[in-house]
């Protein structure tokens, strides 16, 4: 009997998370569209392969997302699960793989961007969102033992690492005309973007 009686309780508190885990994923899609697009102008306009390299990770961003968003709208997104972890790993190494090529080339080639006001500020402003959605989606898919929640979380994550990076990298060229900072920067955050790939490729992510 006593059994019986705990059985609803799980069962309620897993539709519970796996609602956070939508409404977590649907906030990052949203967020990471606008992103994209105003990073994606500002880094042109600026002559930014930083600004440009930000605007495309938030692309990849949503891709990984709406792989989890995918997942957790079947009825039994266990099983859609594997599948979804292959999709976040992946845009790991496509976003580890344009940021190794960008930095290279941006520090072979010297290039030197020109003051962007517009990706300061966007910089700072998903330094400040990333991290709380990253920590939100965690906990919950931690809770309800989805590793592909997780990973897309590691994702955001790693975005709020690149905001960091390029906030510091537009700031430090702004003021000191140190172009070679973020490249550098950005090629360490590539590294790590492979770890993540491999353990979400592997299924890791829970543990």
């Amino acid at each position: 009997m006593g059994d019986a009686c705990c059985a609803p309780v799980v069962d309620e508190r897993k539709l519970v998370l796996r609602r956070r885990v939508r409404m977590f994923v649907a906030a990052t899609i949203t967020y990471n569209v606008v992103e994209a697009v105003i990073a994606l102008a500002a880094g042109t306009v600026a002559g930014s392969t930083a600004l440009i390299g930000f605007g495309l990770d938030s692309v990849i961003e949503v891709a990984s997302a709406t792989a989890v968003a995918w997942q957790f709208a079947g009825r039994d997104p266990e099983k859609r699960e594997r599948a979804a972890l292959r999709v976040i790993a992946v845009s790991f190494f496509v976003l580890a793989a344009y940021v190794s090529v960008e930095s290279v080339l941006s520090l072979v080639r010297g290039e030197r961007a020109e003051h962007s006001s517009v990706g300061i500020v966007l910089a700072a402003v998903s330094l400040l969102v990333m991290p709380w959605l990253s920590w939100a989606q965690r906990r919950a898919g931690r809770e309800l033992g989805s590793a592909s929640a997780v990973a897309d979380s590691k994702q955001t994550l790693l975005c709020t690492y690149l905001s960091a990076v390029l906030l510091v990298g537009l700031v430090v060229n702004s003021l000191f005309g140190w172009w070679w900072a973020d490249p550098l920067a950005a090629l360490v955050i590539a590294v790590v973007a492979v770890k993540e790939g491999r353990e979400a490729w592997r299924g890791h992510h829970c543990c």
